[in-house]
Protein backbone atom coordinates (compact mmCIF):
# COMPACT_ATOMS: atom_id res chain seq x y z
CA UNK A 1 0.00 0.00 0.00
CA UNK A 2 1.45 3.29 -1.66
CA UNK A 3 2.00 6.40 0.93
CA UNK A 4 0.79 9.42 -1.41
CA UNK A 5 1.20 13.17 -1.10
CA UNK A 6 -0.58 15.68 -3.21
CA UNK A 7 0.50 19.54 -2.44
CA UNK A 8 -2.20 21.32 -3.63
CA UNK A 9 -2.83 25.09 -4.27
CA UNK A 10 -5.79 27.07 -4.19
CA UNK A 11 -5.48 29.99 -7.06
CA UNK A 12 -7.74 32.57 -8.54
CA UNK A 13 -9.51 32.17 -12.01
CA UNK A 14 -7.16 33.15 -13.92
CA UNK A 15 -9.50 34.25 -16.66
CA UNK A 16 -11.25 36.86 -14.03
CA UNK A 17 -8.36 37.80 -11.81
CA UNK A 18 -6.97 41.15 -11.76
CA UNK A 19 -3.59 42.39 -11.05
CA UNK A 20 -2.00 44.78 -8.23
CA UNK A 21 0.52 46.47 -10.35
CA UNK A 22 1.65 48.95 -7.61
CA UNK A 23 2.44 46.05 -5.03
CA UNK A 24 3.47 43.58 -7.46
CA UNK A 25 0.77 40.64 -7.07
CA UNK A 26 -2.23 39.26 -7.80
CA UNK A 27 -5.35 40.45 -6.42
CA UNK A 28 -6.45 36.97 -5.10
CA UNK A 29 -9.66 39.11 -3.71
CA UNK A 30 -10.64 39.98 -7.87
CA UNK A 31 -11.89 36.04 -8.56
CA UNK A 32 -13.28 33.06 -7.63
CA UNK A 33 -10.86 30.60 -5.71
CA UNK A 34 -9.91 26.94 -7.50
CA UNK A 35 -7.66 24.12 -6.89
CA UNK A 36 -5.03 24.90 -9.69
CA UNK A 37 -5.82 23.07 -12.60
CA UNK A 38 -2.70 21.26 -12.90
CA UNK A 39 -3.02 19.95 -8.98
CA UNK A 40 -6.21 17.72 -10.27
CA UNK A 41 -4.05 15.86 -12.42
CA UNK A 42 -2.00 14.94 -9.72
CA UNK A 43 -4.66 14.65 -7.57
CA UNK A 44 -6.58 12.22 -10.37
CA UNK A 45 -2.79 10.44 -10.69
CA UNK A 46 -2.98 9.70 -7.35
CA UNK A 47 -6.46 8.25 -6.88
CA UNK A 48 -5.92 6.02 -10.00
CA UNK A 49 -3.09 4.78 -8.29
CA UNK A 50 -4.86 4.04 -4.91
CA UNK A 51 -7.74 2.04 -7.02
CA UNK A 52 -5.46 -0.08 -8.69
CA UNK A 53 -2.85 -1.07 -5.99
CA UNK A 54 -4.14 0.49 -2.81
CA UNK A 55 -2.63 2.93 -0.44
CA UNK A 56 -3.29 6.55 1.29
CA UNK A 57 -3.84 9.75 0.23
CA UNK A 58 -2.58 13.16 1.58
CA UNK A 59 -3.31 16.35 0.32
CA UNK A 60 -1.09 19.64 1.53
CA UNK A 61 -2.09 22.78 1.34
CA UNK A 62 -0.29 26.53 2.09
CA UNK A 63 -2.22 29.42 2.45
CA UNK A 64 -5.12 31.18 3.88
CA UNK A 65 -7.82 29.77 5.59
CA UNK A 66 -10.50 29.99 2.92
CA UNK A 67 -8.12 27.43 0.98
CA UNK A 68 -9.81 24.53 3.10
CA UNK A 69 -12.53 24.71 0.55
CA UNK A 70 -9.64 23.66 -1.95
CA UNK A 71 -9.31 20.61 0.64
CA UNK A 72 -12.25 19.82 0.64
CA UNK A 73 -13.24 19.40 -3.00
CA UNK A 74 -9.58 17.28 -2.74
CA UNK A 75 -11.37 14.85 -0.24
CA UNK A 76 -14.50 14.84 -2.54
CA UNK A 77 -12.20 13.58 -5.43
CA UNK A 78 -11.09 10.69 -3.42
CA UNK A 79 -7.92 11.98 -1.18
CA UNK A 80 -8.10 10.41 2.37
CA UNK A 81 -6.41 13.05 4.39
CA UNK A 82 -5.35 16.83 4.45
CA UNK A 83 -3.49 19.27 6.15
CA UNK A 84 -3.47 23.27 5.80
CA UNK A 85 -0.86 25.23 6.18
CA UNK A 86 -1.76 28.75 7.38
CA UNK A 87 -0.22 31.19 9.59
CA UNK A 88 1.02 35.19 9.00
CA UNK A 89 4.40 33.83 9.41
CA UNK A 90 4.04 31.60 6.41
CA UNK A 91 3.21 34.71 3.98
CA UNK A 92 4.62 36.11 1.58
CA UNK A 93 6.99 33.41 0.56
CA UNK A 94 8.57 33.11 -2.99
CA UNK A 95 8.96 29.61 -4.51
CA UNK A 96 12.39 28.65 -2.38
CA UNK A 97 10.25 29.29 1.01
CA UNK A 98 6.83 27.74 -0.06
CA UNK A 99 8.87 24.17 -1.06
CA UNK A 100 10.78 24.87 2.48
CA UNK A 101 7.38 24.50 4.58
CA UNK A 102 5.63 22.25 2.33
CA UNK A 103 8.68 20.00 2.41
CA UNK A 104 9.19 20.65 6.43
CA UNK A 105 5.69 19.76 6.79
CA UNK A 106 5.81 16.23 4.50
CA UNK A 107 8.97 15.41 7.21
CA UNK A 108 5.95 16.02 10.02
CA UNK A 109 3.60 13.77 8.31
CA UNK A 110 6.57 10.97 8.83
CA UNK A 111 7.20 8.20 6.56
CA UNK A 112 6.14 8.24 2.52
CA UNK A 113 6.77 6.87 -0.93
CA UNK A 114 5.28 9.15 -3.44
CA UNK A 115 5.04 12.92 -3.86
CA UNK A 116 2.75 13.92 -7.24
CA UNK A 117 2.97 17.86 -7.93
CA UNK A 118 1.40 19.46 -10.39
CA UNK A 119 3.55 20.51 -13.55
CA UNK A 120 2.84 24.10 -12.40
CA UNK A 121 0.28 26.80 -10.72
CA UNK A 122 -1.40 29.19 -13.29
CA UNK A 123 -0.57 32.19 -11.12
CA UNK A 124 2.75 31.68 -10.93
CA UNK A 125 3.74 29.43 -13.51
CA UNK A 126 7.17 28.65 -12.45
CA UNK A 127 7.10 24.91 -11.99
CA UNK A 128 9.85 25.24 -9.44
CA UNK A 129 8.01 24.33 -6.20
CA UNK A 130 7.58 20.56 -6.91
CA UNK A 131 11.56 19.65 -8.21
CA UNK A 132 12.51 21.90 -5.15
CA UNK A 133 10.20 19.99 -2.60
CA UNK A 134 12.29 16.94 -3.69
CA UNK A 135 15.86 18.34 -3.24
CA UNK A 136 14.75 20.11 0.18
CA UNK A 137 13.90 16.28 0.98
CA UNK A 138 16.96 14.59 -0.36
CA UNK A 139 14.99 12.65 -2.98
CA UNK A 140 14.96 11.72 -6.95
CA UNK A 141 12.30 14.18 -8.97
CA UNK A 142 10.79 13.73 -12.31
CA UNK A 143 9.71 16.45 -14.26
CA UNK A 144 7.07 16.82 -16.92
CA UNK A 145 5.35 13.19 -16.25
CA UNK A 146 3.42 12.56 -19.06
CA UNK A 147 2.25 9.43 -18.48
CA UNK A 148 2.22 6.41 -15.63
CA UNK A 149 4.15 3.36 -17.39
CA UNK A 150 4.84 1.17 -14.34
CA UNK A 151 4.11 1.73 -10.63
CA UNK A 152 4.98 -1.17 -8.53
CA UNK A 153 8.33 -2.27 -6.68
CA UNK A 154 9.83 0.83 -8.94
CA UNK A 155 8.51 3.69 -10.57
CA UNK A 156 8.45 3.55 -14.05
CA UNK A 157 7.47 7.38 -16.02
CA UNK A 158 7.71 8.58 -19.46
CA UNK A 159 8.57 12.29 -19.32
CA UNK A 160 8.27 15.07 -22.13
CA UNK A 161 10.67 17.84 -22.80
CA UNK A 162 11.78 20.20 -25.27
CA UNK A 163 10.32 18.11 -27.88
CA UNK A 164 11.73 14.62 -26.56
CA UNK A 165 10.21 11.32 -24.87
CA UNK A 166 11.96 9.85 -21.99
CA UNK A 167 11.37 6.67 -20.11
CA UNK A 168 12.98 7.14 -16.69
CA UNK A 169 12.77 4.51 -13.92
CA UNK A 170 13.23 5.58 -9.94
CA UNK A 171 12.88 3.90 -6.79
CA UNK A 172 10.94 4.92 -4.02
CA UNK A 173 10.64 7.79 -2.39
CA UNK A 174 10.42 10.00 -5.64
CA UNK A 175 8.29 13.49 -6.58
CA UNK A 176 6.88 13.35 -9.94
CA UNK A 177 5.02 16.84 -11.32
CA UNK A 178 2.60 15.91 -14.02
CA UNK A 179 1.62 17.14 -16.81
CA UNK A 180 -2.02 18.10 -17.97
CA UNK A 181 -1.39 15.11 -20.58
CA UNK A 182 -1.35 12.21 -18.14
CA UNK A 183 -5.33 12.19 -17.27
CA UNK A 184 -8.64 14.17 -17.46
CA UNK A 185 -9.54 14.48 -13.93
CA UNK A 186 -13.16 13.13 -12.61
CA UNK A 187 -15.56 15.12 -10.85
CA UNK A 188 -16.63 15.21 -7.35
CA UNK A 189 -19.11 12.14 -6.36
CA UNK A 190 -22.03 13.73 -4.13
CA UNK A 191 -21.28 10.96 -1.73
CA UNK A 192 -17.82 12.19 -1.43
CA UNK A 193 -18.82 15.91 -1.03
CA UNK A 194 -20.82 14.85 1.76
CA UNK A 195 -18.66 13.62 3.54
CA UNK A 196 -15.97 16.13 2.56
CA UNK A 197 -18.33 18.52 4.35
CA UNK A 198 -17.75 16.38 7.58
CA UNK A 199 -14.28 15.89 7.33
CA UNK A 200 -11.87 17.49 9.82
CA UNK A 201 -9.06 19.26 8.41
CA UNK A 202 -5.65 19.28 9.85
CA UNK A 203 -4.22 22.77 10.92
CA UNK A 204 -0.81 23.16 11.14
CA UNK A 205 0.91 26.89 11.62
CA UNK A 206 5.19 27.90 12.09
CA UNK A 207 4.79 26.51 16.01
CA UNK A 208 3.55 23.04 14.59
CA UNK A 209 6.58 22.92 12.94
CA UNK A 210 9.08 24.59 15.24
CA UNK A 211 10.48 21.46 16.16
CA UNK A 212 11.62 19.98 12.28
CA UNK A 213 12.50 23.32 10.42
CA UNK A 214 14.17 26.91 10.66
CA UNK A 215 11.31 29.57 11.32
CA UNK A 216 13.58 32.39 9.68
CA UNK A 217 13.10 30.60 6.39
CA UNK A 218 9.65 31.22 6.10
CA UNK A 219 7.04 33.42 4.03
CA UNK A 220 9.03 36.88 3.81
CA UNK A 221 12.25 36.79 5.79
CA UNK A 222 12.98 32.87 3.87
CA UNK A 223 12.30 34.73 0.65
CA UNK A 224 15.36 35.68 -1.72
CA UNK A 225 13.35 36.85 -4.58
CA UNK A 226 10.75 39.79 -5.03
CA UNK A 227 8.99 40.46 -7.62
CA UNK A 228 10.14 44.41 -8.79
CA UNK A 229 7.05 44.82 -11.28
CA UNK A 230 4.23 43.60 -13.19
CA UNK A 231 3.58 44.67 -16.27
CA UNK A 232 0.85 43.64 -17.99
CA UNK A 233 1.20 43.67 -22.05
CA UNK A 234 -1.66 45.58 -24.21
CA UNK A 235 -3.38 43.11 -26.81
CA UNK A 236 -2.71 44.56 -30.21
CA UNK A 237 -5.68 44.01 -32.42
CA UNK A 238 -5.49 42.45 -35.87
CA UNK A 239 -3.20 44.45 -38.74
CA UNK A 240 -4.12 44.60 -42.32
CA UNK A 241 -2.25 46.24 -45.14
CA UNK A 242 -3.37 46.85 -48.50
CA UNK A 243 -0.44 46.34 -51.85
CA UNK A 244 -1.70 48.38 -54.95
CA UNK A 245 0.80 46.98 -56.91
CA UNK A 246 3.74 44.59 -57.12
CA UNK A 247 6.61 47.10 -56.06
CA UNK A 248 9.59 45.19 -55.08
CA UNK A 249 8.85 46.84 -52.46
CA UNK A 250 5.66 45.80 -51.47
CA UNK A 251 7.02 41.71 -52.06
CA UNK A 252 10.37 42.71 -49.49
CA UNK A 253 7.78 43.79 -47.11
CA UNK A 254 5.31 40.96 -47.60
CA UNK A 255 8.41 38.45 -47.14
CA UNK A 256 9.57 39.78 -44.42
CA UNK A 257 6.28 39.34 -42.34
CA UNK A 258 6.01 35.79 -43.74
CA UNK A 259 9.43 35.23 -42.25
CA UNK A 260 8.72 36.88 -38.99
CA UNK A 261 5.42 34.57 -38.45
CA UNK A 262 7.53 31.45 -39.51
CA UNK A 263 9.75 32.33 -36.71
Amino acid sequence: MLRIIVPIKQVPDMSQVKFDTEEGRVDRSSAAAEINPFDLNALEAAVQIKEKLGGIITTISMGPRQAESALRDALSRGADDTVLLTDRAFAGADTLATSYTLASAIRKLGEFDLIICGEKTVDGDTGQVGPQIAEHLGIPHVAYVSKLEEVGEKLVVVCEMEGERYLIESDFPVLIAVTKDINTPRLPSLRGKLNARKAEIKTWGAEELSSIAEKGRFGTQGSPTRVHRITIPAEEGRKGRIFRDTSDEAIEEITNALYRYKG
